[in-house]
C-alpha cells in the first residue's frame, strides 16, 4: 500500500499565521513517516494571547478558540503555538499562562507548547550558550533587540544578531509592510545563507534562526558543515520537541544534528 501520510505514530496541530505557507511546508519536509501535521490559522495581533487586566491569565482570540475546539476532536499528540514573535513579546509567565489556556480549551491530554519554549529547549539540548540570532526581514530592529533580550533572560548570552537583508526591491519597504506586500513568498534562501555565513561572529557557539514563517530549514545542514556549529531553527525545534513527547525517535537526516540525534 502507498504512504498516505496518516498520523499513525503522531498527529501534531499547529497554530500558524493566517497568510503563511512556510510552517506547513517545512514541517512536512522534515516529519518522519507516520507523523501528520495539521494547521489552524490565526489572524490576531502579537502576542496572540493577551493578558487579562489583573494578569491572572491570558485570553485566547476567537480564531484560537475555534482552532482548539477543532483540534480537541482530532486525537492530537501535541499542539504548538507556532509563532516566535508571540513568545518574544509575551513577557514573563506568558508561556505558562498560554499553555494553560490552550490546554483548558482543548480539553485533552495533548502536549501544549510554544515556539519560544521549544527553541530554548533545543538550544540547551544542542549545548549552545552563545547563539548568533538570525531574525526575518519583517522584524523591526526593535523586535530583533527584544528577541535577543528574550534569550538572554533565559540564561543565554547571544553573540550577536542579524536581521535579514530582504534584498534589492525590498529594502525601502518598512518591515511591517514586507509580508503584506508578498515578501513571504519571495524569500531568497541562498541570500540568507550567504548573509549568515558572512555575519556569524567567531564568538558564537551556535546559530538560532527565529521565526516560523522564515524559510530556512533547507540551509541547516550546509550551515552546520560550513560554520562547524550546531544550527537550531524555529520549526525544526518545535518538531523536535513534539516528536520527543510522542516517542518518535527515528534519526532524521538532512535537517541538522538536533533531528539526527536519537531523542
Amino acid at each position: 500500500m502507498r504512504n498516505d501520510n496518516w498520523g499513525v505514530r503522531a498527529r501534531i496541530g499547529l497554530f500558524i499565521v493566517g497568510n503563511e505557507a512556510v510552517p506547513e511546508a517545512e514541517w512536512w519536509a522534515m516529519a518522519p513517516k507516520g507523523v501528520s501535521i495539521h494547521a489552524a490559522r490565526v489572524i490576531a495581533t502579537s502576542p496572540w494571547t493577551r493578558w487579562r487586566a489583573d494578569r491572572s491569565g491570558v485570553e485566547l482570540p476567537e480564531d484560537m478558540v475555534r482552532g482548539c475546539r477543532q483540534f480537541g476532536a482530532m486525537r492530537l499528540n501535541a499542539v504548538v503555538l507556532a509563532h516566535t514573535t508571540s513568545s518574544v513579546v509575551g513577557g514573563a509567565g506568558w508561556h505558562e499562562a498560554t499553555v494553560a489556556a490552550i490546554g483548558a480549551a482543548l480539553g485533552t491530554d495533548a502536549l501544549v507548547t510554544t515556539n519560544g519554549h521549544d527553541t530554548v529547549a533545543a538550544l540547551r539540548a544542542s549545548g549552545i550558550r552563545r547563539p548568533f540570532l538570525v531574525v526575518p526581514a519583517w522584524y523591526s530592529e526593535g523586535t530583533a533587540v527584544t528577541a535577543v533580550g528574550y534569550y538572554r533572560e533565559r540564561g543565554f548570552d547571544p553573540a550577536g544578531h542579524l536581521r535579514m537583508d530582504p534584498g534589492p526591491g525590498w529594502r525601502a519597504v518598512p518591515p511591517e509592510e514586507l509580508y503584506p506586500r508578498g515578501f513571504g513568498f519571495e524569500q531568497d534562501v541562498e541570500a540568507l545563507h550567504a548573509q549568515i555565513k558572512a555575519a556569524c561572529p567567531s564568538t558564537a557557539d551556535g546559530v538560532l534562526i527565529g521565526g516560523t514563517g522564515f524559510r530556512c530549514v533547507a540551509l541547516i545542514e550546509a550551515l552546520e558543515t560550513e560554520l562547524g556549529l550546531p544550527v537550531v531553527t524555529a520549526n525544526q525545534a518545535s518538531l523536535w520537541r513534539c516528536l520527543q513527547h510522542a516517542g518518535v525517535s527515528d534519526p532524521i537526516e538532512g535537517y541538522g544534528a538536533l533531528l539526527r540525534s536519537s531523542r
